[in-house]
């Protein structure tokens, strides 16, 4: 999993100087970024202290102090809290397998409320699939049984597929900016989540058999996946663009429902086809 160090220096080395108005005067430089000393000083702590932080060797980091780094690194919203989480790491125990997640009975009963007009699918914090309507198994993973999320055997992984099956891969038109998506939030997970085992499995295990995926890590950034859109080179209907929005449970805050809606007629067309066509 990420360190709070290696999370620091990639955020400091993609600010440049230029951007916050430091003068270098033409001296030459080895990083390609802010130095340690000059990201100490715009958040007003020591080039020491900051330093032993960056290499695992303070103790303890205030939350005055991450807001100051924070700033300085010009993080979000999303970014900063991801920086907190990764500073409380030091005083949580080792990995440990949280076993597999199950849907709350509440999500379940609005997945079936919504019907089959609307394509859905519940997300586990991990990005299994533990349960979805027929629409939404239509759309998103037709080639899988639809039966499969009630089989832990089975149940997909939708970062898996992201990455790993080409299938999947072809059925995305905006594939990269998706994939950009899609590690982005699971490096957030990963800050919400330190001590999961099956999580840095998956992330270990994308991260030896994709290079896409590797390339994606090893940038750093962080996002919540909650709005976006999707284009898709559905193998049934053809081209169908939706929007997908997240709704978060209460009852179980790991989990999401993913809710995708038509942007054109034709592509509402297509899901009343594919809706017919999954029965």
């Amino acid at each position: 999993m990420e360190s709070l160090g290696v999370y620091l220096k990639s955020r400091r080395d993609r600010v440049t100087p230029a951007e916050i108005g430091l003068r270098t005067y033409g001296t030459s430089r080895r990083v390609p970024g802010l130095r340690r000393e000059e990201l100490a000083q715009l958040a007003g702590v020591s080039a020491g202290y900051y330093t032993r932080l960056e290499q695992g060797l303070a103790e303890t980091a205030s939350r005055q102090v991450l807001d100051a780094l924070a700033r300085a690194l010009r993080l979000d919203d999303v970014e900063t809290g991801h920086l907190h989480n990764l500073a409380r790491q030091s005083a949580l125990p080792k990995l440990s397998d949280p076993g597999p997640e199950d849907p709350h009975p509440r999500v379940l009963a609005l997945l079936e409320n919504l019907g089959e007009t609307v394509p859905a699918v519940v997300l586990g914090r991990r990005g299994d699939v533990l349960a979805w309507n027929r629409a939404g198994h239509a759309l998103t993973a037709e080639h899988v049984g639809f039966d499969s999320p009630q089989d832990l055997a089975r149940r997909p992984s939708v970062p898996r597929m992201f990455f790993l099956d080409p299938l999947t891969r072809n059925l995305f038109g905006n594939w990269a900016e998706l994939a950009r998506v899609h590690v982005a939030y699971l490096r957030l997970t990963a800050g919400r989540h330190p001590t999961d085992a099956r999580l840095a499995g998956l992330i270990g295990e994308l991260t030896m058999r994709s290079d896409e995926f590797a390339t994606l890590w090893a940038t750093g950034d962080v996002a919540d996946c909650t709005v976006g859109t999707m284009l898709l080179r559905h193998p049934t209907v053809g081209s169908v663009d939706v929007d997908y929005q997240v709704w978060l449970q209460p009852d179980s805050p790991d989990h999401r429902l993913e809710i995708y809606t038509p942007n054109d007629p034709g592509s509402a067309d297509a899901l009343k086809i594919l809706t017919r066509f999954d029965r």
